[in-house]
């Protein structure tokens, strides 16, 4: 019996030794994830849209009369005043052309005169019955003719001589040129756009809005920034919204002035911020890497912290997409101060313990507006 009894004693000691010896399982690491706070702020709704300076006053320079250009004064860039001589056309054909016409206008002024001569000669022969009253009456309308052929030809030789002054192309008003499209040598047509002058006191950000978004645009205010300061923004006011879309490009063309009446360059490129206040119920700004779907429905993964540990359980709960501001989507349904799993999402899986950072808060939009 002690024989046994030793034996046993021998078999659970080595039992136990070669339970101590065995290495333990390593807990499984918890799945790190990156979380937001759900915050809830009033509704707005922000867009963005590309545009351009240009001048509210830009005007299209062009001869009253074709020809062949002689001289060319400006340059694109260069300022100018009114009245300013821009560029000439060989004038050499108009000049004979008011020659003739001053011509045509002596001889009829001639023809006038010795009609009226004439009659008043009939006229005093008359009176003593040596000619009849009918050579009376055909003196009469030959004098009449002759003076109204003379007023005609008085105002060829004026729109003949307007026509040699309009070989001379004046700058309608002060201003930039803006665009030039002659040069010396080269035949205009009449009326064809050669030059281009705009007024710089007055720019504007001109803007293409989509049929859309134009119900959306007339409601919202507005900041813009330039392309060469992006940092700084400033107010801008709705000036102008064309009533009809562009036949080409479907869009409604919008005009903004600048409220603090700074200058901008004509031609920069500029972007414009309209923000509006959407109607309904708060909603939050999520980034939207956390936007999942649920059975066809947006959803997102809520990580619910475990007490005491740095850690939390995940759960998908469905959401209402309310609308998309540059990289975030703004959601409501999701209770505030809930924790949003925005990376990794694919990966999630209903009551998934992950290891929870510091959340990541949102910022509101009077701390966003701060931080731009």
């Amino acid at each position: 019996m002690n024989k046994s009894l030793s034996l046993a004693c021998a078999i659970a000691a080595a039992t136990l030794l070669g339970a101590c010896s065995q290495e333990q399982p390593p807990a499984q690491a918890l799945r790190p994830a990156h979380v937001a706070e759900i915050r809830y702020d009033n509704a707005r709704e922000s867009r963005s849209y590309v545009g351009t300076v240009q001048s509210r006053h830009q005007v299209d320079q062009a001869f009253r009369v074709g020809g062949k250009v002689a001289q060319r004064r400006v340059d694109v860039g260069q300022r100018v005043i009114a009245g300013e001589v821009l560029a000439v056309l060989d004038d050499s054909d108009y000049r004979l052309a008011e020659e003739a016409a001053r011509q045509q206008w002596a001889a009829a002024v001639e023809q006038a005169r010795q009609a009226a001569s004439d009659h008043q000669r009939l006229a005093a022969l008359k009176l003593d019955g040596s000619v009849s009253a009918a050579d009376d009456e055909r003196a009469q309308t030959n004098a009449q003719t002759a003076k109204a052929t003379a007023e005609a030809e008085a105002r060829k030789l004026e729109l003949a001589r307007n026509r040699l002054k309009y070989t001379v192309l004046r700058a309608s008003r002060s201003g930039v040129v803006t665009a030039v499209n002659l040069e010396v040598g080269q035949v205009v047509a009449e009326g064809q756009p050669v030059l281009s002058i705009a007024d710089p006191g007055q720019p504007e950000i001109v803007v293409d809005v989509p049929e859309d978004r134009l119900a959306a645009f007339q409601q919202a205010s507005f900041q813009a920034s330039l392309a060469s300061e992006p940092g700084e923004r400033f107010a801008a006011a709705l000036r102008e919204l064309s009533p009809q879309a562009s036949a080409q490009t479907r869009t409604y063309r919008a005009r903004l002035n600048p409220q603090d009446k700074r200058s901008l360059p004509l031609g920069a490129t500029a972007t414009l911020f309209a923000e509006r206040e959407l109607e309904g119920a708060a909603m939050a700004a999520v980034p939207a890497s956390a936007l999942t779907q649920s059975g066809g429905q947006p959803a997102m993964w809520i990580a619910h912290p475990i007490a005491g540990e740095q850690a939390g359980s995940v759960e998908l709960v469905e959401v209402a997409v309310l609308g998309y501001r540059n990289e975030q989507v703004l959601v409501s349904g999701v209770p505030a101060g809930a924790l949003v799993v925005t990376a990794g999402v694919q990966k999630m899986a209903p009551g998934l313990k992950v290891a929870l950072p510091a959340p990541q808060q949102n910022l509101n939009h009077s701390q966003q507006q701060a931080a731009r």
